[in-house]
């Protein structure tokens, strides 16, 4: 099973890699706003996982920089996930505002919360 799952895991990485979406070209100003808005988030996820790679794909064509932690092989990322997240489930989007954390672990609910609070603001 494992073979299995190494070699589908290449697979959508390579899919993905071709088929890379275009992000949104915008005024370096208003980049930088969306920065601003972004640097609070940070994507647990996993490099192979097609959940992830859906995020990550809605992150790139929506031009949004968040930070990426791998919480297969980081240990730390892994045990922060657990523990503060309380699921070791990817994708999960990991949101401060206003002194709060909140943990989103749904890849739609994620896309929809990026694309209507994030990348639409501007």
């Amino acid at each position: 099973m494992a073979v299995v799952r190494w070699i589908l895991g290449r697979l959508i990485l390579t899919l993905n890699w071709l088929f890379t979406p275009r992000g949104i070209k915008r005024s370096a100003e208003d980049q930088r706003a969306i920065d601003n808005k972004t640097a609070n988030l940070a994507l647990y996820q996993y490099e192979a996982c097609p959940f992830c790679v859906k995020v990550r794909r809605a992150m790139k064509r929506n031009s949004l920089n968040i930070e990426t932690r791998d919480a297969k092989r980081n240990e730390s990322y892994k045990s922060e996930l657990l523990e503060q997240g309380g699921q070791l489930k990817v994708p999960c989007l990991k949101i401060q505002e206003g002194g709060e954390t909140r943990w989103m672990y749904e890849s739609s609910d994620i896309i929809s919360y990026l694309e209507q609070n994030i990348a639409q603001t501007v």
